[in-house]
């Protein structure tokens, strides 16, 4: 049975999204990965650009707010910025949850070249968050299935 993961922002536009893109990319096939926010704002194209730029496409992916169904299914939820931390529904027994206090790129000021750097820098940042998470996983499933 696969590990469900849930990557939880405040708009489910940046962070959560390139989150859920590295991890179905990186991850396995025991590995189920969706991204919510506490609300939806939908995608930001800055953070498609960026993601597309190292080769993963998350222009498919559905901006989408959080529902009792995706808590229910989720067995780790990672919550990627203050907002959400500090909002996050009930988790369902057994779940665990972490946190990334990661700044918002779409707040960044400046000019184009500028703030594409900051999203660049999330980008990169999420990357290496999500290798070691799923290392993390990765070894508790194989010693659990």
């Amino acid at each position: 049975m696969p590990m469900n993961v849930l990557f939880l922002c405040t708009g489910n536009a940046c962070r959560s999204q390139m989150a859920e893109g590295w991890a179905r990319h990186l991850g396995g096939d025991w590995l189920q990965v969706q991204s919510a926010g506490i609300e939806s704002h939908g995608k930001n194209p800055r953070a498609i650009a960026v993601m597309r730029e190292a080769g993963v496409d998350i222009s498919r992916q559905a901006s989408t707010k959080v529902t009792d169904q995706m808590l229910a299914a989720a067995d780790y939820v990672v919550t990627v910025c203050g907002h959400a931390d500090e909002h996050c529904p009930a988790l369902p027994p057994g779940a665990r949850k972490e946190h990334w206090p990661l700044e918002d790129p779409a707040r960044a000021i400046g000019p184009e070249e500028q703030v594409m750097a900051v999203f660049r820098d999330t980008r990169d940042d999420l990357r290496h968050r999500v290798e070691n998470l799923i290392e993390r996983l990765k070894d508790g499933y194989e010693q659990v299935n």
